[in-house]
């Protein structure tokens, strides 16, 4: 054999025999699962879970300090608006009461005492004051007569001139009497002014004696009951709790990325997790308008517009909420999504049996689904199958 020839069927062994060993040595592909994506119309819902709302929850105490006398509800009893709650001892606002009744009752007499006798009294004194001075006037006029006729000396006019004006400052004074005791007068404003005085003060006793029944603000339920008689109520101190009646609410944290699928008034069905089957119908009324930074979530509140009677207040309750259709997307299962809290999601793709990394934009997430708005096409090859790394090869599992 020529020496050319057994060199080349030396390195045709050769690289048969590098081949095999390549062969033989390459890692074998990973078996994973594959998912073909797909764009289909998809009915969106979200679910979140939540509590239920009371209406108002409200702390009663007193607004004085005073010895409990009574209480006169329990615990789990349901009031009426207005009812009584707690009596606090009243002795001593009861007799500044009566007090401030008699002085009012004083007062209220001197008005009428300036009205009905004062005024006639000094309205009399003023005609009779008025007389005084027309006969004291005729005098000082007969007296000046006599005087020129010699018959009376100049002392006895001077005397008669003197009694003029006597009488004068005497109806000067009664028609000053009479002024002071007139409705715009000032004895009569006074005695008004010590009236409305007198009545302020009975109205501020009885607001005090008031403030020693403690009344519910409106109907509801004690859900507390924390003091008892001989008690010393203060203001700082709260005595029950009430739950009023109203309308029942849930409310709902919903994450953030879930804001494009909820809007106010959408339908939701609810159930309590400790009636599970019981489920009922409830509606978005209010979407928070901040975000809860921490959590990453959106405080919602529903109304129930038939709400069952086993519901009670932070009950902990589920909500599957309605959203809108959404047409002709690609739908992934979330937890094939790599990194998908980070600001740079990826999800393994099987492009000619081989892993490729593929940067995807997510969008609505859902129920263990998410939404891939871009990275990925109707008909590529999604990799199921968790911790495959990019770059090895692959086979779909049978």
């Amino acid at each position: 054999m020529r020496t050319g020839t057994r060199w080349l069927l030396i390195l045709v062994v050769v690289l048969i025999a590098a081949a095999v060993a390549y062969i033989a040595t390459r890692p074998k592909p990973v078996a994973v699962d594959v998912m073909i994506a797909k764009r289909e119309d998809v009915q969106t819902s979200v679910v979140a879970s939540g509590r239920v709302l009371a209406p108002a929850r409200v702390d009663i105490g007193a607004t004085i300090t005073g010895r409990v006398q009574r209480v006169a509800v329990r615990e789990g009893v349901r009031v009426a608006e207005g009812q009584l709650l707690v009596q606090l001892e009243q002795t001593e606002l009861a007799a500044a009461v009566s007090q401030a009744r008699a002085a009012r009752e004083r007062a209220r007499a001197r008005v009428a005492s300036v009205a009905n006798l004062a005024l006639p009294t000094a309205r009399e004194s003023q005609s009779q004051a008025e007389s005084n001075v027309t006969l004291a006037e005729r005098e000082f006029k007969r007296a000046q007569d006599l005087v020129k006729k010699g018959f009376i000396s100049q002392s006895r006019l001077d005397e008669a001139e003197r009694q003029v004006q006597v009488a004068r400052s005497q109806l000067a004074s009664a028609k000053s009497q009479v002024t002071a005791q007139s409705a715009q007068g000032a004895e009569a404003q006074q005695a008004r002014q010590q009236l409305a005085e007198a009545e302020a003060a009975l109205e501020l006793a009885q607001a005090k004696l008031a403030q020693t029944e403690i009344r519910a603000p409106a109907a509801g339920v004690v859900l507390e009951r924390l003091t008892e008689p001989g008690d010393i109520a203060q203001s700082t101190r709260r005595m029950m709790t009430l739950a009023l009646d109203g309308p029942a609410r849930l409310i709902v944290q919903v994450d953030e990325k879930n804001l494009p699928l909820l809007q106010a008034g959408r339908t939701a069905l609810a159930a309590a997790d400790a009636f599970p089957t019981e489920r009922f119908d409830a509606v978005i009324a209010y979407i928070s308008p901040g975000v809860d930074a921490a959590r990453g979530t959106v405080e919602l509140r529903l109304d129930i517009p038939k709400a069952p009677v086993f519901l009670k207040s932070d009950m902990t309750v589920s909500v599957e909420i309605a959203g809108p259709l959404m047409k002709q997307i690609v739908l992934a299962p979330a937890d094939i999504v790599h990194q998908l809290q980070s600001d740079a999601p990826y999800v393994v793709l099987d492009r000619d049996r081989l892993a490729t990394k593929a940067p995807v934009r997510i969008g609505v997430q859902m129920q263990g689904k998410v939404q891939l708005v871009s990275g990925v096409e109707a008909g590529e090859r999604m990799v199921l199958t968790r911790d495959v790394e990019p770059g090895v090869r692959l086979r779909e599992r049978k």
